[in-house]
């Protein structure tokens, strides 16, 4: 059973980076396509980024383009979101999601089984 353990979720100000990690462990996870997901108080899970299991071909919101990057290291099971130029709607729980398959939208929560437990970024003065 894989599981997912997201890290790296902190307090930054305006304009500055983070780096999250999402560690998987019960399988390889090279085998899945794996998500970054966001959710803030009161609204909706939107999708950020996306790194598909066929070619490492990557997604992004509309949002984040320019300035998240996702990656994966597959010697240490791992995948990461690099978040460049933080605005203060990037404030958010952001979650590590994988799935085996998806068939529509890399980008609709709907399409993964596997899910972490998430992690706080507060982008702030």
């Amino acid at each position: 059973q894989l599981q997912l353990v997201e890290s790296g979720g902190g307090l930054v100000q305006p304009g500055g980076s983070l780096r999250l990690s999402c560690a998987a462990s019960g399988a390889n996870l090279g085998d899945y396509t794996v998500a970054w997901f966001r959710q803030a108080p009161g609204k909706e899970r939107d999708g950020v980024s996306c790194i598909s299991s066929y070619r490492d071909n990557t997604y992004y919101a509309d949002s984040v383009k320019g300035r998240f990057t996702i990656s994966r290291d597959n010697s240490k099971n791992m995948v990461y979101l690099q978040m460049n130029s933080l605005k203060s709607e990037d404030t958010a729980n952001y979650y590590c999601a994988a799935t085996g398959w998806v068939g529509g939208d890399f980008l609709d929560a709907s399409e993964y089984n596997y899910w972490g437990q998430g992690t706080q970024v507060t982008v702030s003065t």
